[in-house]
């Protein structure tokens, strides 16, 4: 019985089920971003983050327990330091899932996995940035630049 089992098994054994998502992670320290199904996104996000959360703080231990979870020096390296000072300011969520539809050939659910702190173009609530130029609808400063047109083509003439 699997009482109080919550996460997701995925269809795979314990060792390749750890493999599966230590590739996964160190793919996406690396490249910020990846596509998978929704249902491995879901599960990387609960494998990853608190990995995150501990590259927070940079003492041997902690990068030590990370190794033991990924077992990429690379990707190690990598989130300590550039990720963790990135996100150092974010107490938590640093992964977002984005989904994409359904596969082609088997119509699995994809999903977009990124770490939110790397794409700047992508904002959920829709907030963009306020202009910083105020435009006047009496049009004050229009009267000068024509009349400077004016005077070059009478001049040209």
């Amino acid at each position: 019985m699997r009482h109080g089992k919550k996460f997701n098994h995925l269809g795979r054994k314990t060792a390749h089920r750890k493999a599966m998502l230590a590739n996964m992670a160190c793919s996406l320290i690396e490249h910020k971003r990846i596509n998978t199904t929704e249902a491995k996104a879901k599960a990387l996000r609960k494998f990853v983050e608190p990995l995150i959360t501990k590259s927070k703080d940079d003492t041997t231990h902690n990068r030590r327990v990370v190794f033991s979870y990924l077992r990429n020096k690379f990707a190690v390296t990598e989130l300590f330091k550039e990720v963790s000072v990135k996100v150092g300011d974010r107490p938590g969520g640093y992964t977002r899932i984005i989904k994409l539809g359904n596969r082609q050939g088997d119509n699995a659910s994809m999903a977009m996995i990124e770490l939110v702190d790397y794409n700047e173009l992508y904002d959920p609530k829709g907030n963009k940035a306020k202009k910083t130029t105020r435009r006047s609808r009496r049009g004050g400063k229009k009267a000068t630049a024509p009349a400077a047109d004016v005077q070059t083509s009478q001049e040209e003439e």
